[in-house]
């Protein structure tokens, strides 16, 4: 991978105009398709499969004045006179509203069949608004009217307020608070590179990838149904990974210049290390958020994808964008410390100065003494850390999950107002109405019976009133409408719907009717956090199994993965802890300006366990690789790890400040289904990064030593490699100075290992080489030898050890594109060759199984002869005399003999004499 990331950075870093107005020109198109297609954002949740749903839709075709998004007139005296004083001031007002566009139904509070519900002393009043169609689906301008006239209503002793869900704004909420994260986060990069300029960059190519994923949601709005969480949830994660992703590449980069390196250079360079670090990061993080398909949750899965495109629209502007800008900006970033030559530093010679003013000797780093200190004695470290993460994960005992209702809306908004009326009113229980619905088709006394479910209903615990009993105006269905005695997120409520659930069988039975179904938005909310916690543990299985297999294949160690998998826990759990204290305890939600303590979101717990899993990961990565590339090097495992760890920490450092900036800036100003999703991502990637990457890591691999680093060999056989590393650039690297020193090759194979065909035995070492316009014949002791040879020249088989080099593909880093590079026929060579036409045939080689198979062709040898002229090269197993081609060629430079019986190629004209 990392040899395909360094080509791709070059090749931005020297069209770097293009690529910029490429990328303009796919913003542009996204916005004329948003601009076309886009439609409202919907905060509908919807679960089919459940109960509740399948309620809901039997409402929506055989009671659809029940169905759809419902809202409430509260209508009460300022002065405690009655309320049914201003009678007629209230019908009126319904009447009004009646006619209003997308109303279904706002039947007068004072009919026969539609009574209100009166205040217990009986100075208000609530009357019931129905509108058509799920929540944002409906006309704006309606509630705009409704509240308008509201407010030419209140006066003379009569306040009128509206409420429900029919008033919550489905629009994203962006405020001040996310700007001053990306502030921070400036601050931070201006801070970590000592550059203005360069600190910009990460958030402007965050911007543009947060921009795209946007577009393309709002593109998709008309045929999905997205929720108004989803882009905000978007926006929040793509610009953490988003800033993070581009650091982690101009600090490679900056890095390199400070040395030395060329502008191009450095910029293939980083893109092809920390660029590939990045693929692997964001591809955790995809993954794990595509992953919430599980649940089973539409809304959810959509809220996982577009959360999901905003992370690979980043790590696609980070490979591709953002070496286009570091070329445009060229030396610029480089260090005004780097810019004088290396002749002018040494210049001075050698410090003469002596005495007190001798040069001091360079301090230590704070991270070095950090790590030092914490891996002398590890065993301590480690039981220091899990007390800590143990205090702060106990509350998450005490987190409950619950689906929003009104009350946790913002204070001073519409529909917190109009909610808070109701519960002083009239009780919590009327913002957490149940529905109950029978099929009576069987009944020949439609409203006996509905009367009859409604009073048994009403012994139940948890019951306070029955609010409404009436059957359809087809009489073939009827519905019951509960007041709780408690809000929709208290326990008893959803124990009413069980309870509700488990009598409706026998209710059926004796009262002779079917299908009694228990719905509404209580119900519904109950069914959606009862699936999404039996979610979790699957989840936590798919997302803890994804980081041992994924970290497995990056670090070839089997305590590396389960070591990260274990600190992820952790990390989760201190998420969750901390998300409880705030929101069950109280502690510090004032300060944070939460609206409301209790339940959290359903889907936090979810949400956070894949985007936390994805940090985790991308910290680990680039933590932990510095220390496993020294000790590859060094074999000192202990050294490995404070150097690796000093060199990575800065970045890591930032990267993790900019994380908790930005999920910190979601806080105060999101709505509530935002805000413990923000504030657990804050608290787990602070423990995350600090405490378990930077503390627990490094104690634990100096517990286990080298054995952190061993992989069992059937196991490292059995993983790809995914050179997340960058391991591969070394490879491009020699390549490419090889090159330098000796020309192209077309086919270059160096220190090349590979198991016989047969797999009696080993093919190797072997180091050739065939240049464009060269034929190379190969013999060998047997035929295993020589097929084995010939299909490593073509790509067709994986050495061991070494690499081999087609068209300057590397194998086994570009195995796919070096493929492409060759011609492998042997039945018809003449017709193969003839029927060929590479696009560069100097970058082809021509690869044939069978010498004899080409002599003995008519043409066969004229039509080789051709393409070797083009530039292709040849490599011919000599499955008979290779005289047999020579004598058909005058000249016999360009054919050399390689024999696998001494790994040694003998020259032409020795060749010839030999063969004579």
């Amino acid at each position: 991978m990392s040899s395909s990331l360094y080509r791709l950075g070059l090749r931005a870093s020297h069209t770097p105009k293009r690529i910029i107005l490429a990328w303009l020109g796919i913003i542009v198109l996204l916005g004329a398709l948003a601009g076309a297609f886009g439609d409202r954002l919907s905060d509908e949740f919807a679960i089919p499969g459940t109960e509740a749903q399948q309620g809901l839709d039997n409402l929506e075709t055989r009671f659809p004045e029940m169905s759809g998004t419902s809202g409430e007139m509260v209508f009460r005296t300022t002065d405690g006179s009655p309320i049914d004083s201003h009678r007629d001031e209230i019908t009126a007002v319904m009447k009004e509203i009646s006619t209003y566009k997308d109303v279904v139904a706002a039947p007068d509070p004072y009919g026969e069949h539609t009574k209100g519900v009166t205040s217990e002393d009986g100075t208000a009043l609530m009357g019931s608004v129905q509108m058509d169609g799920g929540l944002g689906s409906y006309d704006p301008n309606s509630i705009e009217k409704i509240q308008k006239l509201a407010s030419e209503h209140t006066g003379n002793g009569l306040e009128v307020i509206p409420s429900g869900w029919m008033l919550k704004d489905p629009s994203v909420p962006i405020s001040i608070t996310e700007a001053l994260g990306v502030l921070a986060a400036l601050i931070i990069l201006a801070v970590s590179f000592r550059s203005l300029v360069a600190a910009f960059i990460p958030i402007v190519t965050a911007l543009v990838g947060v921009g795209i994923a946007m577009l393309l949601m709002f593109a998709g709005t008309s045929i999905l149904t997205v929720s108004s969480t989803a882009p905000t949830l978007a926006v929040m994660i793509g610009l953490a990974v988003g800033i993070d992703y581009s650091l982690f590449i101009v600090s490679r980069h900056i890095d390199q210049l400070r040395d030395g390196m060329a502008v191009d250079e450095s910029i293939g360079r980083a893109t092809a290390t920390s660029g590939s670090a990045v693929v692997f990061a964001g591809m955790t993080v995809v993954i794990a958020l595509i992953g919430l398909f599980i649940t089973g949750i539409p809304f959810l899965t959509i809220m996982g994808v577009v959360s999901a495109i905003a992370v690979a629209a980043n790590v696609a502007v980070a490979l591709t964008l953002l070496p286009a800008i570091l070329a445009l900006l060229g030396e610029r970033l480089r260090p005004k410390s780097a810019r004088s030559s290396r002749t002018a530093q040494q210049a001075d010679g050698p410090d003469h100065r002596s005495g007190s003013h001798a040069a001091k000797p360079a301090r230590t780093p704070l991270r070095e003494k950090w790590v030092r200190l914490i891996t002398r004695v590890p065993a301590l470290t480690l039981i220091v850390v899990l007390a800590a993460t143990a205090a702060l994960i106990i509350p998450a005992k005490d987190l409950r999950l619950a689906l929003p209702d009104q009350g946790t809306e913002p204070v001073g908004s519409a529909s917190r107002v109009g909610n808070d009326v109701v519960v002083e009113e009239f009780g919590e229980g009327y913002t957490a109405q149940i529905l109950v619905t029978a099929d009576i088709v069987n009944s020949t006394d439609p409203v006996g019976v509905v009367d009859e479910l409604a009073a048994r209903a009403t012994k139940l615990d948890g019951v306070r009133t029955v609010q409404l009993a009436t059957p359809n105006r087809g009489a073939d269905m009827g519905v019951v409408v509960l007041i709780p005695e408690h809000g929709s997120s208290h326990p008893s409520t959803a124990k009413l719907v069980e309870d509700l659930r488990d009598h409706a069988a026998g209710w059926e039975k004796d009262l002779n009717i079917s299908q009694v179904t228990v719905t509404g938005s209580t119900a519904a909310a109950t069914d959606i956090t009862a699936r999404l916690s039996a979610a979790l543990i699957p989840f936590g299985i798919f997302v803890v199994g994804l980081s041992l297999v994924l970290l497995a294949i990056v670090f070839r160690s089997i305590w590396v993965p389960i070591k990260a998998a274990l600190g992820f826990l952790l990390s989760i759990g201190v998420a969750f802890g901390v998300s409880a204290m705030v929101f069950e305890y109280g502690w510090g939600a004032d300060m944070l300006n939460i609206a409301a303590t209790g339940p959290v979101i359903s889907f936090m717990p979810i949400i956070v366990m894949g985007v936390l899993f994805g940090l985790a990961m991308d910290y680990e990565v680039f933590l932990v690789s510095r220390m496993r590339e020294d000790f590859t090097h060094t074999r000192d495992a202990k050294g490995a790890i404070t150097r690796g760890f000093t060199h990575s920490a800065p970045v890591v450092i930032a990267a993790a400040l900019i994380m908790l900036f930005i999920f910190a800036a979601f806080v105060p100003e999101s709505t509530f289904e935002v805000q413990p999703i923000a504030l657990a991502l804050a608290a787990g990637v602070f423990v995350d990064a600090f405490i378990v990457r930077m503390t627990l890591v490094p104690a634990v691999l100096a517990l286990i030593g080298e054995r952190a680093w061993h992989l069992p060999a059937w196991l490292d056989r059995l993983l790809p490699n995914m050179d997340v590393e960058g391991e591969g650039l070394a490879t491009v690297l020699e390549h490419q100075a090889w090159t330098r020193e000796h020309g192209r090759a077309v086919i270059r194979l160096n220190e090349v290992t590979a198991p016989l065909l047969s797999g009696t035995g080993t093919l190797g070492p072997i180091s050739e080489h065939v240049r464009s316009g060269e034929i190379m014949l190969v013999t060998a002791p047997t035929a295993d030898e020589r097929d084995t040879f010939t299909l490593l020249s073509a790509g067709r088989l994986l050495p061991e050890s070494g690499h081999v080099v087609i068209g300057n593909r590397i194998i086994p880093l570009e195995t796919g594109a070096a493929q492409q590079n060759v011609l492998l026929t042997g039945e018809d060579p003449v017709g193969a060759l003839t029927r060929h036409r590479p696009s560069d045939p100097t970058a082809t080689a021509v690869v044939l199984p069978s010498l004899a198979a080409l002599v003995e062709a008519d043409g066969g040898v004229d039509a080789l002869l051709s393409r070797t002229r083009q530039g292709s090269a040849a490599v011919i197993a000599a499955d008979t005399d290779p005289a047999a081609l020579l004598d058909q060629i005058d000249d016999l430079a360009d054919v050399r003999i390689l024999d696998l019986a001494d790994l040694r190629t003998r020259p032409t004209d020795e060749n010839a004499e030999v063969l004579a």
